[in-house]
Parts: C-alpha cells; sequence; structure tokens
C-alpha cells in the first residue's frame, strides 16, 4: 500500500511540474508573439497595448461589481431606506436624493475613465501611422523608390498601430455600452425601491410634503 500510495504521489508530483512547466512555455511563446507585434507596429504597440491592459482590467472589475457586490449594497440601502420612521417628509425626500446620488456614484465609478481609454486609442493608433509614414519618407529619401521592401514594411507599421487602436477602441466601447445599460437598469431598480410612506401605510409613492 505504501509503495502504491508513493507512485500516486510521485506521478501527481511529475503531472504538476509538467503542467507548470506547460504554462511557463506557453506565457513565454504570448511575450515573443508580444514582442513580435510591438516590433513590427513601432513603440506606440506598446503604449497601445498599456492603455489596452488598463481598460480591460478595469473593464473586468466593474463586471465583478455588477455581478457580485452591487445586489448586496443595493439592497442594503433599500433596506437603511425602509427602517425609516417616516419616509414622506421633506427631509426623508433629501435623504432619499443622497442615497440614490450615492449608489450612483458607486454604480458607476471608473466609467468615466474607461470611456477615456476608449477615446485614447484611436488617437494612439493615428500617433502610430504618424511615425510609420515618417520612417516610409525616410527611406524614399534616401534610397528613393527603389527599395520596394522597406517601403513596404513602413507602410505595414503605419497602418498596423491605426487597426490595433481601432480593434481595442471598438471592443471597450461595446463593453462600456453594456456597462452603462446594466448600471442604467440596476439604478432605476434601486430608485424603484426607494418607495415614499405616510403614516399608518408602507409602500406609499406619493407627494412630498414642503416642509421638515
Amino acid at each position: 500500500m505504501n509503495r502504491v500510495r508513493d507512485c500516486l504521489l510521485l506521478g501527481s508530483r511529475q503531472s504538476g511540474s509538467r503542467q507548470g512547466a506547460a504554462m511557463i512555455e506557453m506565457w513565454k511563446a504570448v511575450w515573443r508573439n508580444l514582442e513580435d507585434f510591438a516590433e513590427q507596429g513601432g513603440p506606440v504597440i506598446w503604449l497601445l497595448l498599456l492603455v489596452s491592459a488598463v481598460m480591460w482590467t478595469l473593464i473586468g472589475e466593474r463586471l465583478l461589481y455588477l455581478l457580485l457586490f452591487a445586489r448586496n449594497q443595493t439592497t442594503q440601502s433599500q433596506q437603511q431606506w425602509m427602517s425609516r420612521g417616516e419616509r414622506s417628509s421633506w427631509f426623508a425626500h433629501q435623504v432619499r436624493e443622497a442615497l440614490i446620488v450615492d449608489m450612483n456614484l458607486r454604480l458607476n465609478q471608473f466609467l468615466p475613465l474607461i470611456r477615456a481609454l476608449v477615446l485614447l486609442c484611436p488617437l494612439l493608433g493615428l500617433l502610430g501611422t504618424v511615425t510609420g509614414m515618417v520612417t516610409v519618407f525616410d527611406v524614399i529619401a534616401l534610397e528613393g523608390t527603389s527599395d520596394a521592401q522597406s517601403m513596404a514594411r513602413g507602410v505595414f507599421r503605419a497602418t498596423l498601430p491605426t487597426m490595433a487602436g481601432l480593434v481595442i477602441s471598438i471592443s471597450g466601447l461595446y463593453m462600456l455600452a453594456q456597462l452603462q445599460r446594466w448600471t442604467r437598469d440596476r439604478l432605476e431598480r434601486f430608485k424603484d425601491g426607494l418607495t415614499f410612506g405616510v403614516p399608518g401605510g408602507d409602500g406609499y409613492k406619493g407627494e412630498v410634503h414642503g416642509n421638515p
């Protein structure tokens, strides 16, 4: 039995080491591909990749927040509102507005930054296009139009950042629109749960009194 157990432990260790080595090789291959891509597109590609990483990190954070934490926070705020003794005075109305503003800030956190990064990506792509065209003009100035291969590399280097910037921007724009829609729906449901009340009745949603 001990020999069988030792064999199983040895096999699991070897399997784990092989999986670890495979993961390392996979990440090395990904890094080599990124280096090749950046070498073909110029230094602007690295800046685009950095902006893309930041943008998708923020998008992932918003998705996790909406899926895992937003429901609990909205429920707690609604329970805080419903636990009030009265919910029909002017002061209660101000408390309700404060809860809505606070939840709106929580739900929309990082969305303006994501929007700015989405808009920045095409501009960085255009910057890469300008630098690539400068390379083409340098080749023409030094060697004329005889070196077609160098000119082709320059044109490719000019177009690659623009395509990369557009791809990153369009994908980020789609996710931003989805996040805004989900956030808007969540906020509307939150507002609907903050109903006004009158003495002797719950859930009344009517006119708010003018003074505290």
